[in-house]
């Protein structure tokens, strides 16, 4: 098991698992806000193809559900 924070709160993940499907076990839907009109945005395609995901990774964008879960990844 690994443990990294999102939007300040503590999530546990499997080692390997994406952060996307960590943030999805841990009930979270909504990662992100669409910029142009506010609209919820989360997992959508799980592959990488949509940008749905899209969040901020130790300060660098990522998509959550290509970034593997490590322990101490700060995720915004």
């Amino acid at each position: 098991m690994v443990r990294f924070r999102f939007e300040g709160a503590e999530v546990t993940a499997v080692a390997g698992q994406s952060v996307g499907a960590a943030l999805w076990a841990a009930g979270v839907r909504t990662f992100g806000r669409n910029p142009c009109d506010g609209t919820p945005r989360g997992m959508l395609c799980a592959m990488g193809s949509c940008q749905e995901c899209v969040v901020v990774i130790d300060g660098e964008r990522a998509e959550a559900c290509r970034a593997v879960a490590r322990d101490g990844l700060v995720v915004t």
